[in-house]
């Protein structure tokens, strides 16, 4: 039982540690990731879609990869853009890049992860986004 103690409060300490040595790297990103979408205005999105179905769920993929947020905002931004005007595709194509996708948080992402996990990640997330645009805007005329 002593082992398990001894063992788990090294662990512990080299977790601790590798958390430490991270904070740098992970402050950065929230303070970027804060900036961005301080710059931004959401006016600046009802701007830039031309109606094309496909065409507005890559803009809104890409968009939403680059300012990257988080699940919770996303819902009261979501309703704001429907309110301005914008098409569910390019919503919902924004909302999922912008939660599964972090162009900004990359960096960061890279140290943890690795970089061809990283990118391999992102890559298959924003072309994932528009399949799920899609797929919801083709589901909700059909319900």
């Amino acid at each position: 039982m002593q082992e398990k103690q001894k063992n788990f409060k090294q662990v512990l300490v080299k977790t601790g540690k590798a958390l430490l040595n991270r904070m740098p790297v992970l402050f950065g990103t929230i303070l970027l990731i804060s900036l961005v979408n301080s710059l931004i205005p959401e006016s600046f999105y009802s701007g830039i879609f031309s109606g094309n179905l496909l065409f507005d769920s890559f803009i809104g993929s890409a968009i939403g990869s680059i300012s990257a947020g988080n699940p919770i905002t996303s819902y009261v931004l979501g309703g704001e853009l429907l309110k301005q005007g914008l098409s569910l595709i390019v919503v919902t194509a924004f909302l999922v890049a912008w939660v599964t996708v972090g162009l900004v948080q990359l960096p960061a992402e890279i140290s943890f992860l690795g970089k061809k996990f990283a990118v391999l990640r992102n890559l298959t997330a924003f072309f994932l986004s528009v399949l799920v645009a899609i797929t919801t805007v083709f589901l909700w005329g059909i319900l």
